[in-house]
């Protein structure tokens, strides 16, 4: 589907509204098709991985987080965000890392007995646009990983041209193959692939190269799902879920949360002026029902959802030395935006383990998503 980026941390400005340089809504002619005002929509959300990488870029320079990659998917000079955006998008980049890495310590790290080039884990990023996460990985990570990222042809064609014209970036992918359109890239580690998750709702929902229906799985949806409605996400996953029938499963979602009170509401409106629509964040509009979403779509094994400011706050998550270092950076005089700001978004996770092969119970058995106090505040 669409990039995984914006909206989120990285977008929004100001206690009310939001700040933004593209991605505004498309006039409506009176004889625009259905299809006409879909793929308007689409573009809107395609263009929004511009948004993110440009965060991303920002708080890489201001040394919020290390990416030697992230300036091969940018033209021109490094953008400087707000503090109150560079720190959205440390926290939420930081929280995925500490996910994603327990993921592989407990799958590739700790797996001694294999020592063939075979891979033994497997990533699928829905909406992948720039992320440069399959690039920051070890090299000894990179080679026994399966790594997949979806995301609309254009954007496909984008990251396909930085990564042919970056020599770090091509040396990464040995034996890899260019389709002859520019549309996917396929390689023994890394697989770039042209794929509109709708059409995995169909009755003939098209193939994916490469993909393990064996291998212990992770899926990621940065800001992704949440653009389509909760019947075709739930559809998806389905599908999803049922390409992969016996291996451990999990999925990583960031997404936006509590709509119903008034920064919310000004967030959807503002985003809906722009032609933006979040369609799933009023039926899963709190962390107890991302856990009660992960759980119903197969996820049963366990489920976790913690919002942004818990994240940022909690020593589990950012431990106050790392705080400390964070606020040195630069000044934030809004620290009550940010924390506003924070709780409006959320990293939500769930898994379904084999039963010989306990993957993620394992990987995730110290990290805390479980029900809090704060939460009473959704149920009012």
């Amino acid at each position: 589907m669409a990039a995984p980026s914006i909206p989120n941390l990285n977008s929004l400005r100001g206690r009310t509204g939001l700040r933004r340089g593209r991605g505004r809504a498309t006039p409506t002619h009176p004889e625009t098709t259905e299809e006409d005002a879909q793929n308007a929509r689409d573009k809107i959300i395609r263009q929004t991985d511009g948004d993110a990488s440009n965060s991303r870029l920002s708080a890489v320079a201001l040394g919020y987080l290390t990416d030697d990659y992230a300036s091969c998917f940018l033209q021109g000079q490094t953008p400087r965000r707000y503090p109150l955006i560079n720190r959205g998008t440390y926290v939420r980049t930081s929280a995925i890392d500490r996910l994603v890495d327990n993921f592989l310590a407990a799958t590739i790290d700790n797996n001694t007995s294999n020592a063939s080039a075979a891979p033994q884990a497997q990533i699928v990023s829905l909406g992948a646009g720039s992320d440069t996460r399959f690039f920051r990985l070890s090299a000894a990570r990179r080679q026994s990983i399966l790594y997949h990222e979806f995301d609309f042809l254009d954007n496909v064609r984008d990251k396909l041209s930085s990564i042919s014209s970056t020599p770090k970036l091509l040396s990464m992918l040995p034996s890899h193959t260019i389709s002859t359109d520019n549309s996917s890239l396929q390689s023994p580690t890394y697989n770039l692939h042209t794929l509109d998750l709708r059409d995995l709702t169909s009755t003939s929902p098209p193939s994916i190269p490469n993909l393990s229906p064996t291998l212990p799985t992770l899926l990621l949806s940065e800001c992704c799902l949440c653009y389509l409605a909760p019947e075709t996400t739930s559809s998806i996953l389905s599908h999803l879920t049922s390409l992969i029938p016996s291996a451990s499963l999990a999925i990583i979602l960031y997404e936006p949360i509590r709509p119903y009170d008034s920064f919310g509401k000004t967030m959807l409106s503002n985003l809906a002026s722009r032609g933006i629509q979040l369609q799933t964040v009023r039926h899963y509009h709190s962390l107890a029902a991302q856990r009660s979403r992960l759980q119903s779509a197969g996820f049963a094994s366990g489920q976790g959802a913690v919002d942004v400011e818990q994240i940022y706050y909690s020593g589990e998550w950012v431990a106050e030395a790392e705080r400390e270092r964070v606020e040195r950076l630069e000044w934030l005089d809004e620290v009550e935006e940010w924390k506003l700001l924070a709780s409006h978004y959320c990293v939500a996770w769930g898994w379904r383990d084999a039963e010989d092969n306990k993957v993620f119970g394992e990987a995730w058995k110290d990290v805390g998503g479980e029900w809090t106090v704060k939460e009473r505040v959704d149920d009012i």
